[in-house]
């Protein structure tokens, strides 16, 4: 591999870790709400979080380079802050892994958190706990196994995008130049023998991912 190979797969790294990280703080909120609520807004916000699943990964990036981009809303919002324009950065592709990846996370913790039901919520109620209590004492240690299926799918999803990095962030070495688009690029050069080393190493990451994911299923089948 070239340092250049090398550098995108240390973005990519960076990339999916902090996309995870950020997520966990807005995903369990959200599937916290979908898993209780009976408001008629559910569907539609459901339907709201899990549009990346069925939406182009490049419309995604289209509109999110539109609204982030000098005549867009987050755009204006950004440089009135101080923080410049965020398309072709690497605070951008976060912003644009971040909305891409979120049924990754939502789904597995909302899953988890419905699976649990109220009576436990309900028996920790009767000894005076508060709510932030029974949330972090009941429901997130009986969560945890949703919790390490976000972890891994978001983390995963996050590594293997294309469209998204590609439309908000370009191919800029050192900046937005993840994996996923090196493949391309050398591939668009006709430079297959290092795509296969960048392409194979994907491959092997995304085994060890199903791995771990039938791993988590088998622990939370116990």
């Amino acid at each position: 591999m070239t340092p250049e190979d090398l550098q995108a797969i240390w973005l990519t790294l960076k990339l999916a870790s902090i996309t995870t990280a950020t997520l966990l703080f807005i995903a369990t909120p959200i599937a916290w709400w979908l898993a209780h609520t009976r408001s008629a807004w559910k569907g539609p916000v459901g339907a709201l979080v899990n549009l990346p699943l069925v939406l182009p990964p490049t419309v995604l990036g289209f509109y999110l380079l539109i609204w982030m981009g000098p005549h867009g809303p987050i755009g204006h919002l950004t440089e009135s802050l101080g923080l410049g324009r965020l398309p072709f950065t690497f605070w951008g592709i976060v912003v644009g892994s971040v909305l891409f990846s979120l049924p990754f996370a939502v789904q597995p913790i909302q899953n988890a958190f419905e699976a649990i039901g109220t009576r436990p919520l309900e028996a920790a109620a009767t000894l005076r706990a508060g709510f932030l209590d029974r949330f972090f004492s009941v429901a997130v240690p009986l969560a945890r196994p949703g919790f390490l299926t976000a972890i891994v799918l978001a983390f995963a999803h996050t590594v293997g995008e294309f469209g998204v990095v590609l439309m908000l962030g370009g191919n800029i070495p050192g900046e937005t130049l993840v994996v996923s688009v090196a493949i391309y690029n050398r591939v668009e050069a006709l430079e297959y023998g290092p795509a296969h080393i960048l392409a194979g190493t994907m491959v092997a990451f995304s085994f060890l991912v199903l791995l771990s994911l039938n791993w988590l299923g088998r622990r939370r089948e116990a």
